[in-house]
This record gives structure tokens, sequence and C-alpha cells, in this order.
């Protein structure tokens, strides 16, 4: 299910894991993870035939001149990059479309091989959350302990359609290694990458191992989508409204108060997205 391509000496290694597909508003997980993989040592790859659907997930021809160059094919791949005495393992690419079971067992064997220390998975939630507040990240582990008490885990039992990083999660800590997820609250407007989303989830895991994960252009691209954000509100009054009333909410003294309104705007959305192409 896996080949490695290089045996590093790491110290203390962290896998993120981040896929496009379910959980991935905003592509803030995958691109998160993809920052923090920089330009690293691609040392373990996933066979694409094993795992996706290729009407569904279709490779990539490049045409030169009339001549067929090349095809690229989904690629899962695990990339290496040590940060100051702690290394990142980053797991990253589509969500495939078969054999998730076996996937995760294949990612759970490669922790244990390489020692890893700990999972974090990263995605986005769409929610009714205004650009003009910080990012909210919402917390998950896989035993009390794992992060701070001033955290923001969801209370109480939630169902939700499983997302492949979850399934991943299950079979890693079933082999003794502890897991977090943090999962940016994206405002369901933005259809494109949401940078405030980003920074927020590469400042999240730096804080909570300890790796200082340079952030290169992510500040500037942040301010920059907030600004352009705010312009196009400017010709939108009934978007303006939107953010206004979602900046009250957030302002709310504690979320029961305001649930039901919470839960209406994401039914409305959900509904919209089911509905439309």
């Amino acid at each position: 299910m896996f080949e490695m391509r290089a045996r590093p000496d790491l110290a203390s290694p962290v896998l993120v894991v981040a896929f496009d597909g379910w959980v991935s508003a905003g592509s803030v997980g995958t691109t998160a993870a993809e920052h923090m993989a920089g330009d690293g040592e691609v040392i373990a790859t996933f066979p694409p035939d094993l795992l996706f659907d290729f009407r569904v997930s279709r490779p990539t021809a490049t045409f030169r001149d009339g001549r067929l160059d090349a095809i690229a094919w989904p690629a899962l791949q695990v990339r290496h990059r040590a940060h100051h005495g702690r290394d990142l393992l980053v797991l990253t690419g589509p969500e495939p479309n078969w054999n998730w079971q076996a996937f995760a067992a294949a990612v759970s064997r490669l922790a244990s091989e390489t020692g890893v220390a700990e999972q974090v998975s990263l995605g986005g939630i769409p929610w009714a959350a205004p650009h003009t507040r910080p990012t909210d990240v919402v917390t998950t582990s896989s035993r009390p302990g794992l992060v701070g008490s001033d955290d923001n885990p969801p209370e109480g039992e939630l169902q939700v359609p499983a997302a492949l990083a979850q399934v991943v999660e299950q079979q890693v800590t079933a082999a003794g290694i502890p897991a977090v997820g943090f999962w940016a609250r994206v405002p369901h407007y933005v259809g494109s990458t949401y940078y405030p989303g980003v920074l927020a989830l590469v400042e999240r895991v730096a804080r909570h191992t300890g790796i200082d994960v340079p952030l290169g252009s992510l500040v500037d691209d942040a301010a920059a989508q907030r600004r352009q954000l705010a312009a196009l509100l400017e010709n939108r009054p009934d978007a303006r409204r939107m953010v206004e009333r979602y900046e009250e909410l957030a302002e709310a003294e504690g979320e029961a108060s305001v649930g039901e309104d919470f839960t209406a705007e994401i039914e409305r959305f959900l509904r919209d997205q089911t509905e439309g192409p």
C-alpha cells in the first residue's frame, strides 16, 4: 500500500494529515499542510491505482505542440521536513475513493515504523463566521490532556459524515500514537482558499508541537484577502448585512444563546450546496 523512498533519522516526528474533500472548507487544511511541508523530501508514496476512481479524480494530461507529453496522476505522499530539532512528516493530497481502511492501516504502520510521536489532523468547517474576526479553531483529541484547557472542543455527542482523516486517526491511535485535530471555521461565503484560516492552522500547529514553522507570506496573504473581501462587500449591501449579522453572533456571550441562528445558517448553506450544481 505504500513505498518507502527514504528513511531519514527522525527526532520525535509529528505526522500532519490533511486531505482535499470532506471537511476541507476553504482548502485550509491542505494548504496549511503544504506550507509546512515546503520543499521537503518525499519519503513515502501510495499507489494511486489502489485508491482512486480515475473517472472521478481524473489524471491530468499535458500536451505540447499537439503531442502527449505527460500524465500527472492523483498523488498521496509523505514529505519530511526538519524544524530545529523536531521533524515533521506531512501526508496530504486528494481524499481517495477506495480502500480507506487499508490505506489507514498502512498509514498507521508507516507511523509506527518511523517512530511518529503524535498525529495532527487539519481541516476546515464551513461556518456562519465573519471574515472580519479572527479564525476560530475547533479542537479534537484522542484522549484528555492532549490540548490545553483554553482550547475549543465540541461538547456532547456529535455525529457527522466521517472524513478519511478520522479513519486514519482511529488506526493510528489504535497503534498507541496520540492524535489531535485542528479544524478552522471558514466563512461559508468564501469559495477560494481562505488564507486567514490557513494562517490560524499553521500557528496552532506550531504552538501545539513547539515547532517554529516559518509563516512566509501567509500573514500578508491573509491581510490582502480580508481587504479584498471588504472591497467586494462595499458593492453588495445584502452580503454586508449578512456579515454584520455574523459579527453580532460572534460577539454574543455564548453559542448557547445563538445556537439556533447558527444552525439555521448552516442548514441553509448545506441546502444550497446540495440543490446547486
